[in-house]
C-alpha cells in the first residue's frame, strides 16, 4: 500500500521505518523538504533526519502535498501544534475520502515542561481535525504511547492496549488491521466510539507524562482489566 507519513520527527521516523519494513511504499512529507535534509539537529534518540533517510534508501521525501497526493493512507505524526497547517499543506483533494490515522497531541510547551493540553474537555485535536477537514475519515489512535510501542507492542510483557475513535467504520477497521500488522493483538484493541472520544485518549497525556518521569522510561503503556 502507498502510504504517507506527515512528519519527520522521530515518531514519524519510527513508524515509516516500520511501515516500510512491512512491505509498504512510503513517502514521509515535511513543509520544507531542503530544510529537512540540511537540518542537522538531532532527534530525542541522536539521529539526524538526513543520515537516518540514506539509512532508509527506499522511503520517499516529499512535501505533505507530494506524500499525500498518491497516499491510500495517511498518518499524522507532526506536533499538534502544528497539525491543522499540516493537512492543510498536503491539499483538501488529496484528503477527500482517505483514513488519516492521527496520533498527534494537543501538546503545549510555551511554558515548559511539563506541558500542558491547549484543546481539553468539550474538545479534542481528533475532532478539530475531522471538522477542518470534513470529506477525509480521520482515526484517533497510538497517541497514548511512545512511538516505539506504537510499532512493537511486545516490548511491554503482558497484555495492554491501543484505543480507536473516530466515525467511519471502515476507516477505524483499516487503523485495526494496521496495528495488527505492528503486531497488536486484535483483543487488545479498543474501539472507544466516535470521534468525540479522542477528549478522552488525548486527556491522558498528563498522566502519560508524569508516569514517564516516575519510571524513568518511556516504554510502558495502560492496560484496561476488565472484571469477570
Amino acid at each position: 500500500m502507498k502510504i504517507a507519513v506527515l512528519g519527520t520527527g522521530m515518531v514519524g521516523q519510527t513508524i515509516a521505518a516500520k511501515l516500510n519494513a512491512l512491505g509498504h511504499e512510503v513517502t514521509i512529507g515535511t513543509r520544507n523538504v531542503a530544510h529537512a535534509l540540511n537540518n542537522n539537529k538531532p532527534n530525542p534518540a541522536g539521529q539526524i533526519f538526513s543520515q537516518w533517510l540514506a539509512e532508509n534508501p527506499l522511503i520517499k521525501l516529499g512535501s505533505f502535498a507530494e506524500a499525500a497526493a498518491t497516499a491510500a493512507l495517511l498518518i499524522n505524526a507532526t506536533s499538534g501544534s502544528g497539525s491543522i497547517e499540516a493537512l492543510t499543506a498536503a491539499g483538501t483533494e488529496n484528503l477527500k475520502g482517505k483514513t488519516i490515522l492521527d496520533i498527534a497531541n494537543p501538546l503545549d510547551f510555551s511554558q515548559g515542561m511539563p506541558p500542558s493540553l491547549f484543546i481539553n474537555n468539550t474538545d479534542s485535536l481528533g475532532e478539530t481535525l475531522q471538522r477542518s477537514f470534513p470529506e477525509a475519515h480521520i482515526v484517533k489512535s497510538l497517541n497514548t504511547m511512545n512511538c516505539s510501542v506504537m510499532v512493537d507492542p511486545s516490548l511491554i510483557p503482558s497484555d495492554h492496549n491501543a484505543f480507536l475513535s473516530g466515525n467511519e467504520a471502515s476507516a477505524k477497521e483499516q487503523v485495526r488491521q494496521l496495528l495488527i500488522a505492528f503486531g497488536w493483538k486484535s483483543d487488545n484493541i479498543i474501539d472507544l466510539g466516535d470521534i468525540t472520544t479522542a477528549r478522552g485518549t488525548e486527556q491522558l497525556l498528563p498522566i502519560w507524562i508524569r508516569l514517564w518521569g516516575a519510571l524513568k522510561t518511556p516504554n510502558f503503556n495502560f492496560h484496561i482489566a476488565v472484571a469477570k
